[in-house]
């Protein structure tokens, strides 16, 4: 079996030095063989392209301005991402809105959205979606930005089959499937239940939100296949197909 983590931050900083190497290393041995590392701003660009380089045809990266990282000099950070056209990135991402921990830059948010959106487009790239308590503004940009024809992925998705039902309105979306999944009383699996398979992509968005029996601890693109086996579960199918039908997802939308 060959999976793919559709969303990891292995140069995050809790995975130091040679750390970020023997998470490679693990993850390929767990049948992951490859992983789309999510940009956050320019603090960490260069860390992420360095492990690209260290692993090519393993590691991608995407490029992108994280909501939570947008302040008053947001528009200069999307600007640097200019430097990087052209090295590799497979997506614009991780880009969204954010207002969980307050809504400050929330105008900022969704300025910086539409702006990637927009360069997304222009770059012929897919997008990938950090959505958390600012549903019914994100679909408000998506709306303003239905003629640039996006294409993407909503990251972490936990919500409602009727916000899946919604953001497939817009056309070729699919949904990031991760450790909430396995998480004991999660509505999560009720909703995948009803989600097509060719719509679903596997992360881990480690080091965070590792599955059970992993809870709590240090999350890895390794851990792949328990997210795989959960959606494997609620789907009724082997685990061999999800794995081959996730996988062919993940090349199509990212063009791997």
């Amino acid at each position: 079996m060959v999976f793919i983590d559709t969303h990891t931050h292995c140069t995050d900083e809790a995975f130091p030095g040679a750390e970020q190497d023997l998470f490679v290393e693990r993850a390929l041995a767990a049948g992951v063989s490859r992983m789309l590392l999510a940009d956050i701003d320019t603090h960490e660009r260069d860390a992420m392209y360095a492990a690209v380089g260290r692993h090519p045809g393993v590691l991608y990266p995407m490029l992108g301005l994280y909501p939570g990282s947008v302040d008053g000099n947001w528009r200069d950070e999307i600007d640097a991402l200019e430097a990087w056209k052209g090295r590799g990135a497979v997506a614009i991402g991780e880009i969204g809105l954010d207002y969980h921990y307050g809504a400050e830059f929330k105008e900022e948010q969704k300025e910086a959205l539409r702006v990637q959106f927009e360069l997304a487009a222009a770059w012929d790239l897919p997008v990938n979606i950090h959505l958390r308590d600012a549903t019914e503004d994100f679909f408000k940009v998506l709306d303003d930005c239905r003629h640039l024809a996006l294409r993407g992925n909503l990251h972490a998705f936990s919500g409602s089959i009727e916000t899946f039902r919604r953001i497939r309105r817009y056309g070729d979306w699919s949904v990031g499937i991760g450790g909430v999944i396995t998480f004991k009383n999660a509505s999560l699996p009720e909703t995948v239940k009803q989600i097509p398979l060719e719509c679903i992509l596997l992360e881990t968005d480690s080091p965070y939100m590792a599955p059970t029996p992993l809870r709590g601890t240090r999350n890895e693109s390794a851990n792949i296949p328990l997210i795989a086996a959960k959606v494997a579960e609620v789907k009724g199918v082997d685990i061999e197909t999800v794995a081959a039908v996730t996988t062919a997802n993940a090349e199509k939308l990212f063009a791997l």
